[in-house]
C-alpha cells in the first residue's frame, strides 16, 4: 500500500506539473532593447541568428539570450552533431540547426510530460528538417549518440532534478557521447547560494554549484564560468516567470569540456 501510495503521488505530481505549464499563462520577457552581435560574430552563427524562419518573438529575446555569445564559446560550426537537452519552445533548436547546417545533425531530447505543450511543434519543426531528429523519452533510459561535438543544456538542469532524473548516470552518458575537447554548455537560472534544490519546483532555479559539482564529479572540466548572462538585480527569490523578472533573472553559463 505504502509503494502504491508513492507512486500514485509521483503520478499526480508528474501530472499537475504538466497541466501547470499547459496551462500558464507566460509574461513576455523583459525587453533589454535591440541586440547587437559583437564584433567578429562568425557568418555561420550571424546568419542563423538572422534566419527569416525565427519569429520576431524569437528575436526579441536575444538581447537577453544572447546567442553570438554563447555559440561562439561553443565553438560549434557547420557539419556537427549536436544535442540539444529540452528543446522546449524551440529558441535555441532553429539556431542550432541552421548553424550546423545540412551536413550537420541535432539530436533534440525532451521527456514525455512535454508533449501537450510542446510535441506537436518540435515533431513538425523535425520533419521539415532533416538535419534535426526529436526523441521524446525518459532521460534515464536515453541512448545518447557517440562522437557528438556538443550538448545544450539551457534553462533545464533544475528539471532534471525536478523530474526525478538520475543525472549523475545521465552526466556520464553525455560525458561518452561527446568527442574530446568537446563542449558542454549549461545556462541556467540562479538561486540562492547555498539553497541546493529547494527552489526547482516553485521557482525554477537552482543553486548553481550544485550544477559544477555534478558535472565535474562526472568528469568533465570546466572551461568557462561567464558572467554575460549576469543580472546583479536580481534577488533570486522570485519564480522566473514573473511579470518584470522573466528575461532578466541572474543565470549562469558555464561551458565544461570533456578532457582531451
Amino acid at each position: 500500500m505504502r509503494f502504491l501510495s508513492t507512486l500514485s503521488a509521483s503520478v499526480i505530481l508528474a501530472f499537475t506539473a504538466c497541466s501547470v505549464m499547459a496551462q500558464m499563462q507566460i509574461p513576455a520577457p523583459v525587453s533589454l532593447g535591440p541586440y547587437v552581435m559583437p564584433e567578429g560574430t562568425p557568418d555561420h552563427i550571424r546568419q542563423a541568428i538572422e534566419s527569416p524562419e525565427r519569429t520576431d518573438a524569437e528575436k526579441a529575446r536575444d538581447s537577453s539570450r544572447k546567442p553570438a555569445e554563447i555559440l561562439m564559446k561553443s565553438g560549434i560550426k557547420p557539419g556537427d552533431h549536436i544535442i540539444e537537452i529540452a528543446g522546449v519552445g524551440q529558441y535555441y533548436t532553429k539556431i542550432l540547426s541552421a548553424v550546423v547546417g545540412p551536413n550537420g545533425k541535432v539530436d533534440v531530447y525532451d521527456l514525455p510530460y512535454t508533449e501537450r505543450f510542446a510535441g506537436e511543434a518540435s515533431r513538425a519543426f523535425a520533419a521539415a528538417h532533416p538535419n534535426t531528429a526529436y526523441h521524446q523519452e525518459d532521460y534515464n533510459n536515453s541512448d545518447f549518440p557517440q562522437e557528438v561535438d556538443a550538448v545544450f543544456n539551457m534553462l533545464y538542469y533544475h528539471d532534471l532534478i525536478l523530474q526525478k532524473i538520475d543525472t549523475a548516470k545521465m552526466n556520464a552518458k553525455l560525458l561518452a557521447a561527446l568527442k574530446p575537447g568537446s563542449a558542454y554548455v549549461v545556462e541556467e537560472h540562479k538561486a540562492e547560494d547555498g539553497s541546493g534544490a529547494r527552489d526547482v519546483e516553485k521557482l525554477h532555479r537552482i543553486d548553481v554549484q550544485i550544477v559544477k559539482d555534478e558535472l565535474l564529479a562526472a568528469g568533465f572540466e570546466l572551461a568557462e564560468d561567464s558572467a554575460i548572462l549576469a543580472h546583479p538585480e536580481d534577488d533570486r527569490t522570485k519564480m522566473v516567470f514573473t511579470p518584470g523578472t522573466r528575461g532578466a533573472t541572474d543565470r549562469a553559463l558555464f561551458v565544461f569540456r570533456k578532457p582531451k
